[in-house]
């Protein structure tokens, strides 16, 4: 079992959001960023056949659906994610579904209230939607020909001999976390699902997002070596960071999420980051440029100087101690990626399923959107994306995507 995980590094809750694995750096302190580094390690060792784990894929499912027994009065539900409101809002009827949603998600929906009770569904269960009604789709690609469907930015593609089950089926889902609890307000997550406890609808292609025989994908020797490389030049970085930025970090998220959503501007153009030194002088000239606008939308001096107070707050971090810590930490970065990239490369060989992105131009073939290990014994779960290939692209305006925004949230 995977065990590196305590609950700092990813702290269960409620829709399971998960910190990429490299952004724990920024946001998990001295603790989150040695589990980031050991997350890997194990993986290598699971890779190279050594260990043993439970891994999963990250489907691009959209929408995300809960269903199950509501415990308040056991009936059956589907629900969005206003399952965790305050006054919670799930389906029970198709007049429910009707009554808060419309167009193709309501199409969704009342076809899960219709069938996903014949699976027996004990508690409650979140999966994302792969296909509904009139979703799949017969297409030829590079030579083959495939049923195929496209929920969000991936296009999954099945050859159209190995996909009797599929073509049977009116929705699709693959389930992916359970909840526990005596309440919808109380409810805890835990990553996986007993699809295998489920009954069987041909009507319902119900999958879970466990990787099976992951010995299959083991590395060879050069392989584990490269990996190997970034691990170590990884520890010997972080043993370069003061311990006081890293606990200054995790103690004032704001700034976190400041360094997560400057590094993201540079993954929606597609670009590497630059030189960590000149990356950490853009940061500081990005968050002052950030605040200026603010400045400049307030119309009273108490509210520019209110915004002047935050930035103020802020670039009081980058002390010469902890701006050379950023910079270290940035490098840190960097070398788990490359770990982390070598690994998914590996995973990517287990995929049964063939998966594009549609251009204008044509399909491109691409990755999994990424993968979830998952801790069972602590309960915690780490993300690993190619950022660069899949959050590019889905950010991308040239991927075309296979939702409709007013109807996904």
């Amino acid at each position: 079992m995977l065990s590196f995980i305590s609950r700092e590094i990813l702290k269960e809750e409620k829709n399971t959001h998960m910190t990429h694995i490299e952004d724990q750096v920024i946001y998990g302190g001295v603790n989150g960023t040695r589990q980031a580094i050991n997350a890997l390690r194990e993986l290598r060792n699971m890779l190279q056949g050594k260990t043993s784990g439970d891994l999963s894929v990250k489907w691009d499912g959209a929408p995300a659906i809960f269903a199950g027994t509501d415990p308040s009065d056991g009936k059956f539900f589907v629900a969005k994610k206003g399952i965790f409101n305050k006054n919670p809002k799930v389906y029970k009827t198709k007049a429910d579904v009707d009554a808060d949603t419309s167009g193709d998600l309501a199409d969704k929906l009342n076809a899960a209230l219709e069938e996903l009770p014949a699976l027996g569904i004990k508690g409650v269960i979140q999966g994302d939607f792969l296909f509904g009604p009139g979703d799949l789709q017969k297409k030829r690609i590079e030579g083959v020909s495939y049923i195929t469907f496209h929920p969000n930015t991936i296009v999954y593609a099945i050859p159209t001999d190995q996909a009797a089950e599929v073509k049977a089926a009116r929705i699709g889902i693959v389930w992916h976390t359970t909840y526990n609890g005596d309440s919808f307000e109380n409810m805890t997550a835990s990553y996986g699902a007993n699809v295998a406890g489920l009954k069987k609808s041909r009507k319902v292609w119900s999958q879970d997002a466990m990787l099976r025989d992951v010995s299959v994908a083991t590395m060879n020797a050069s392989q584990t070596k490269a990996v190997d490389g970034h691990l170590s030049r990884a520890g010997k970085i972080f043993q370069k960071i003061a311990g006081s930025t890293l606990r200054t970090l995790e103690s004032h998220p704001e700034l976190p999420r400041l360094i997560e959503q400057y590094n993201n501007t540079f993954v929606r153009a597609g670009a590497m980051l630059p030189d960590s030194r000149r990356h950490v002088a853009g940061l500081q000239k990005w968050i002052t440029s950030k605040y200026a606008k603010e400045m400049a939308k307030r119309s009273t001096d108490k509210g520019k100087k209110a915004q002047q107070d935050k930035l103020n707050a802020i670039m009081s971090f980058f002390s010469k101690k902890n701006t050379a810590s950023l910079i270290a930490m940035f490098e840190l970065q960097k070398e788990i990626v490359s770990a982390k990239l070598l690994l998914i490369n590996k995973l990517d060989d287990l995929s049964d399923i063939d998966t594009f992105v549609k251009t204008r131009k044509g399909y491109e073939v691409t990755g999994a959107e990424g993968y979830v290990a998952i801790d069972k014994i602590k309960g915690g779960a780490v993300k690993l994306v190619d950022r660069m290939e899949f959050s590019y692209n889905n950010f991308s305006p040239d991927i075309l995507k296979g939702w409709d925004t007013p109807g996904r949230n």
